[in-house]
């Protein structure tokens, strides 16, 4: 006769602990950041390397100090990750022929297809995340932390809307 070995159900975090909502938002961005790092390396590739796709998505023409700056990455850390994506031919740098000093960076063909494959990963990761909670929570809850980040995570503020041109 075999026996299955059981995994020990963990002791609950204490009740002060699990009453705290920043506590719970810690934890829980441990888990997903966990989760994320672990089915990107499956794929090949890092949620560093999305998020430096998704940017150069937004626009062709990028320079290494614009997407570092973009997303908050020291320069030095930025370099190594488009090393690696250079290496995979997912990107291509140039000399900026304005400024020699500067490398624009653009997104290769291969690129794109990545970044969909991509994509498509990040978004099973957070459905199977989310899957707690219904459709109306799931946007409950991102417009919560969107109010959050904008307060507290420059990067996430909306620009101000212009001033009417006067009449």
């Amino acid at each position: 006769m075999t026996q299955t070995a059981t995994q020990p159900i963990p002791q609950r975090f204490p009740e002060e602990l699990v009453s705290s909502a920043l506590f719970l938002l810690k934890r829980l961005g441990m888990t997903a950041k966990e989760q994320s790092f672990d089915a990107y390396e499956e794929a090949g590739l890092h949620p560093y390397h999305h998020a430096i796709l998704a940017v150069l998505d937004e626009g062709s023409r990028e320079t290494q100090g614009a997407i570092a700056d973009t997303l908050g990455y020291d320069k030095g850390q930025l370099v190594g990750l488009l090393d690696e994506l250079e290496e995979a031919r997912l990107i291509e740098r140039r000399r900026d022929p304005a400024d020699r000093r500067r490398q624009i960076v653009r997104m290769t063909p291969e690129g794109r297809k990545t970044l969909e494959r991509l994509r498509r990963l990040s978004q099973r990761l957070e459905n199977e995340f989310l899957a707690a909670l219904d459709e109306g929570e799931r946007r409950e809850l991102h417009s919560l932390l969107l109010k959050l980040a904008e307060q507290h995570l420059p990067n996430c503020r909306m620009a101000p809307a212009p001033a009417p041109a006067p009449a």
